[in-house]
């Protein structure tokens, strides 16, 4: 076989040139993409106390690694080199029985993982205590949505403030999350905050989150967990301390307010209350809850403040235009495969979630049939019109200026902050 063109230019040379060129812009561009403004997904942002820690264990771990695969390369090299056959002719010299070197290989590795054991029992001894001055907030994972409930800010009428698809923290303290399921095992995972943890049935799993960096985080659903597993999404907003101080109080004060007589916003609070029962439209406040009102329904994620958020659908669709859900142009962070403007994304999702969102056990107002539990329902029937007059009321459910959380917040994929223009 002829090696020699290996040699010449263009050749073997050429060829690792282009790789290491091509792996160091992969590295600067992962480098770059994590100090930019703005929301960013990295397990590695050393924001967060928790990736700190484990950074820092991993450190360890890459050490040993390299400094193991340097020692075992350097004695493989050696020997093979020392030991060529045209360099020896006699037998090679046996030493089985040798305790010394057998004493070696043993004793090296368990070393090894000794220290590496020790490293992490400590990392999960600073990492797993809660402290009980800690900001509580309770995560509900069920399919496919969040739930997020602030147990000590308690409501008028004994209820606490909660919050659908959107977790408002402070930034630069520490807040410790309970997560569980509804109904199967979810996953929850910012992964700019933290580790992956189980959201399971029954059980409650606490432990600590922090950043110091106001902004808003991606959060994804990392459990398989059926078919929208992949629409199970969620956001985290850390707000500066008194910015969160101000959300909280708004948040602990807010009543929905009363539409206008004979207003859009009056029409649809009355179809979101009462439903349209000769048509065999499911009231939402069946499923949905908004504080202030009557709404208390627990099947759905909490709508008190929708107006407000950015999301719909746990994530499916964004809203980050000044004028969000009112919005009808095409925004980019609104794009899906059928280009849906923000307010038709909502028209069509109030008309008709589980088409699209598969899964989705949210009625129909289309007369569609839909699935619960396998068992087919077929679902009442709204006009455009009425469906705009609910999207309407939903709308109004804003909290103050003031409180709003998503103002001036970095978002990720934007050079502006949310509430300005893209």
């Amino acid at each position: 076989m002829n090696t020699k063109h290996d040699r010449k230019p263009g050749g073997k040379r050429g060829w690792a040139t282009q790789w290491t060129r091509a792996g160091l812009i992969a590295l600067g561009a992962a480098v770059l993409s994590s100090c930019g403004q703005g929301q960013f997904i990295f397990l590695g942002d050393q924001a967060a106390s928790y990736n700190r820690e484990i950074w820092n264990l991993s450190l360890w771990a890459i050490g040993l690694s390299i400094i193991i695969f340097v020692g075992v390369s350097g004695m493989l090299f050696y020997t093979v080199q020392k030991f060529r056959e045209d360099r020896n002719t006699a037998a090679p010299q046996q030493f089985h029985g040798n305790n010394k070197l057998e004493a070696w290989l043993i004793g090296i590795p368990i070393i090894l993982v000794l220290g590496l054991s020790v490293l992490s029992v400590r990392s999960l001894a600073r990492l797993n205590p809660v402290s009980q001055e800690t900001l509580g907030i309770e995560a509900l994972g069920a399919q496919f949505w969040w739930n997020f409930s602030y147990p000590a800010s308690t409501v008028q009428g004994g209820s606490v403030v909660t919050n659908g698809n959107e977790m408002v923290m402070p930034a630069g303290q520490k807040v410790a999350i309970t997560t569980t399921s509804r109904d199967v095992i979810h996953g929850f995972w910012a992964p700019n905050l933290g580790g992956q943890r189980a959201s399971i049935p029954t059980v409650k799993k606490v432990w600590e989150l922090d950043t110091q960096r106001p902004g808003v985080y991606q959060g994804n659903c990392s459990q398989l967990c059926g078919a929208s597993h992949a629409n199970m999404r969620f956001k985290v907003i850390a707000l500066p301390p008194e910015r969160f101080a101000a959300y909280n109080e708004a948040a602990r004060a807010y009543v929905a307010p009363t539409p206008a007589p004979g207003s859009a916003e009056e029409r649809g609070y009355n179809l979101f209350m009462q439903g349209k029962a000769d048509t065999g439209a499911v009231a939402c406040a069946s499923c949905h809850r908004v504080q202030g009102t009557p709404a208390g329904g627990v099947s759905g994620p909490d709508l008190s403040f929708f107006g407000t958020r950015r999301t719909l659908g746990a994530g499916m669709w964004e809203a980050m235009t000044p004028r969000h859900w009112e919005e009808t142009e095409v925004a980019q962070s609104a794009k899906t495969e059928k280009q849906y403007s923000p307010a038709q994304a909502l028209h069509e999702w109030i008309k008709n979630s589980p088409r699209v969102k598969p899964g989705s056990i949210m009625p129909s107002y289309d007369g569609s049939t839909y699935f619960v539990d396998g068992k087919p329902i077929k679902g009442g029937v709204l006009t455009d019109d009425e469906i705009d007059d609910v999207a309407a009321y939903l709308r109004s459910l804003r909290l103050p200026e003031e409180a709003d959380y998503w103002r001036g917040i970095p978002v990720h994929g934007t050079n502006t902050t949310a509430g300005g223009s893209q």
